[in-house]
């Protein structure tokens, strides 16, 4: 060994010979290689004929169109409108979009076949149908509650139909209601809850910019059917992520003198005026989860009156909520028997325009949900009476109150 023992092990070591024809490692680099290229252009491939994406809020994005539908026999083929009510400007556009995008329901616009896995289970299968412009549209899915933020401002097509007097709110193919589809999320947990409801928006355009601008998003907003502008108040209302109603006109004891304006039913008009007058409200605005009243003392006392019109709104999916100003009100007795969502207000927050009489009366209101749980107050969308209940509102926060929308308040027989 001599001095060899010094050297490192291996050095004496000749080199070895690679075999003729073999090479080093070039081939398993080629093969990891084509299989990551074939592996991207089979996804590719996948994703350009499969025709669809999903987003993260569940919504499905139509990119293709197939040629021809399921050969399956359809069990639901539903198609809602190809243009929501007030969808067709450029306000409706998504953010980064060029124009606005069509939407529909997860069952309309499509055929439904249903087929058994090998366990039994249900498996739905849904084939889009051709479009008539070829474009994009947005699908939801059925039996959702609540809308997508991005999508807030948008009527529904599942609860949404087309009549002489305009777009009106009614049950969808599932059951779906506008109650449930434009209702504001809440936490679901006990503990003392409030819900404010500002009315009259709409009536003054620096008015109703003012409170949308001011009032936290927890707070509903009720617009008056004889209002201006109502389609655009409410785009910019729903962006916002504010809840809404539709605050229609009664007949009260000392009509005429004291007139809620145009479109005011009355108990001599009879049912089908004052279902025409209704409707012709109701189709002014979208995206409301229901009705509440401007004055109405005498029509809401009188049963012959209001038993037409509560049956229309159980029956289109949408609430009623009492402002709770006529001790003799039959709407909750209505409600009740024909099963549809009611609310009625425990005190008006602004009998007096005056700051320190509105915060009083908000700290009645959150002794009232201390001692009930919830409780309902409304107001007017004055200056004074938004400022109030703006600083009201975050302080309660702070003390534990939790604000909810008037559907969170609501009674839902079907809940």
């Amino acid at each position: 060994m001599g001095d060899k023992i010094h050297q490192p092990l291996g050095q004496d070591r000749k080199p070895r010979k690679n075999p003729a024809g073999r090479p080093k490692r070039a081939w398993s680099t080629l093969l990891f290689g084509s299989v990551a290229v074939c592996a991207v252009i089979g996804t590719a491939a996948w994703m350009a004929f499969s025709g669809s994406r999903f987003d993260t809020g569940g919504t499905v994005v139509m990119l293709d169109q197939p040629e021809t539908a399921s050969t399956e026999t359809p069990v639901n083929d539903t198609t809602g409108p190809q243009q929501p009510a007030g969808s067709g400007s450029g306000a409706d556009a998504l953010p980064g979009d060029d124009a606005a995008l069509k939407t529909l329901h997860g069952r309309s616009g499509a055929e439904v076949s249903t087929t058994l896995g090998e366990d039994g289970e249900e498996i739905n299968k849904i084939v889009p149908v051709k479009r008539p412009d070829n474009r994009p549209v947005l699908l939801t899915p059925p039996g959702r509650i609540g809308q997508h933020p991005r999508l807030a401002h948008l009527p529904d097509p599942a609860v949404i139909e087309e009549t002489g007097a305009g777009p009106l709110p009614v049950r969808g193919p599932d059951g779906e209601r506008a109650f449930d589809i434009y209702a504001r999320p809440w936490s679901g947990a006990r503990g003392a809850r409030v819900a404010i409801i500002v009315g009259g928006l709409g009536l003054s355009q620096t008015g109703t910019q003012y409170a949308i601008r001011t009032l936290p998003e927890e707070i509903t907003l009720a617009f008056a059917s004889n209002g201006n502008s109502l389609q655009r108040w409410m785009q910019e209302a729903r962006r916002q992520g504010h809840e809404i109603l539709l605050q229609v006109p009664f007949e009260p004891y000392d009509y005429p003198a004291n007139d809620p304006g145009a479109g005011t039913l009355t108990v001599e008009a009879g049912a089908d005026s004052n279902l025409a007058d209704l409707h012709t409200a109701m189709a002014r605005i979208t995206n409301y989860t229901g009705i509440t009243n401007f004055m109405g003392g005498r029509f809401l006392a009188d049963p012959e009156a209001l038993e037409p019109v509560m049956r229309d709104l159980a029956e289109r999916g949408i609430m009623f909520l009492d402002d709770g100003t006529s001790a003799r009100s039959l709407t909750g007795q209505f409600a009740k028997t024909l099963g549809m969502p009611f609310a009625a207000s425990d005190m008006v927050l602004d009998a007096t325009q005056e700051r320190g009489y509105i915060l009083s009366k908000l700290d009645d209101l959150e002794r009232t949900a201390r001692r009930n749980g919830i409780a309902i107050g409304v107001a007017s969308a004055f200056d004074v009476s938004v400022d109030a209940i703006a600083t009201w509102a975050e302080e309660a926060k702070a003390r534990g109150i939790e604000i909810v929308s008037a559907s969170a308040a609501a009674e839902d027989p079907e809940k």
